[in-house]
């Protein structure tokens, strides 16, 4: 286990003693819901033109980027405008604009009626260079999840049925500089949850994300240059009854000196199947831990319900 659970655990460590690696990413998260991860073996040019897509996109004029947003789609692909989504109970709104890349899937595929097709903006060259990056982290969270399953006692590949042709989706975000004072109570993310199975987290060139600890402190996570933030989100936390916990976090206004500097990250949001049953895991429940979920819910249902709840649907 880290000396400090924001040091990074290397993922070199899960083929040479897979135990210790599935010890020491567990021990992170149910301790704090969130760990860094090292040599993750993610091609750094994929992330770079990727990035580099992003940034040429969100420079596009608004009246070009409200093209690409979707009435009625619940934010799930393509573009969602600055100001339109709020932290679960939240008044104010969140200081960023986002894009929203999802799985594609053949015609006839069963989960077509939940996930609907990407969009591509025709005003950027190589956007398919987004979706490799999908592709990349979606294969590395399995192998992640491998190590999650080994650390709760169940197989390695546990996951790997309820994560195949997941909702997952990857979200480039903008959070632009704050050339005025902000909204009063608004800042970049406020303090929310995940809804997901877990996030995969590329590290951004600005500060300002924050971890809740248990004392109710707030905790800054800086990765050094080429890790990855993992957390767990509320689908693994309900499955495992809070064994592995889903903590608040949030991204806090910059500093003055850096207001004049936009704040991009690309969270990859890993989901569980449409049809996935979340249902309390038995090896997580105790009498000092008891069933705080009896009632089960696919993973469909379930996004839906906290999607209505930060204004999305």
């Amino acid at each position: 286990m880290p000396t400090n659970a924001f040091d990074p655990v290397s993922m070199t460590m899960a083929a040479k003693d897979p135990d210790a690696f599935a010890s020491a990413l567990g021990g992170s998260f149910r301790r704090y819901g969130f760990a860094v991860v090292s040599d993750h073996g993610l091609d750094q040019s994929v992330i770079n033109t990727a990035l580099a897509r992003a940034k040429e996109f969100f420079a596009l004029p608004d009246c070009v980027k409200q093209h690409y947003f979707v009435p009625g789609g619940a934010g799930q692909r393509g573009y969602t405008p600055f100001g339109r989504e709020a932290a679960k109970g939240a008044d104010a709104i969140d200081l960023k604009e986002f894009w929203h890349v999802g799985r594609d899937l053949l015609d006839g595929h069963p989960y077509r009626e939940f996930m609907p097709d990407n969009l591509n903006p025709a005003e950027i060259d190589d956007w398919d260079a987004v979706y490799r990056l999908f592709e990349a982290l979606d294969a590395l969270g399995l192998r992640l999840l491998a190590a999650i399953a080994r650390d709760l006692g169940l197989r390695d590949d546990f996951f790997a049925d309820p994560v195949r042709d997941g909702n997952s989706i990857l979200r480039l975000l903008h959070y632009p500089p704050q050339t005025a004072p902000a909204p009063e109570g608004s800042i970049r993310a406020a303090a929310h949850e995940d809804i997901n199975t877990i996030t995969l987290l590329l590290g951004a060139e600005e500060a300002g994300l924050q971890v809740k600890d248990r004392s109710g402190q707030w905790l800054d996570i800086n990765p050094p240059q080429g890790c990855l933030v993992v957390n767990i989100g509320d689908m693994l936390q309900r499955l495992t009854n809070h064994v592995l916990p889903s903590t608040s976090h949030r991204v806090v206004n910059p500093a003055p000196e850096r207001q004049r500097y936009a704040r991009y990250s690309m969270p990859f949001f890993l989901h569980f199947r449409p049809d996935y049953l979340i249902k309390t895991l038995e090896s997580c429940v105790t009498p000092d831990n008891p069933d705080r979920y009896p009632e089960p819910l696919t993973a469909q249902d379930y996004l839906m319900e906290r999607l209505r709840e930060i204004r999305l649907a």
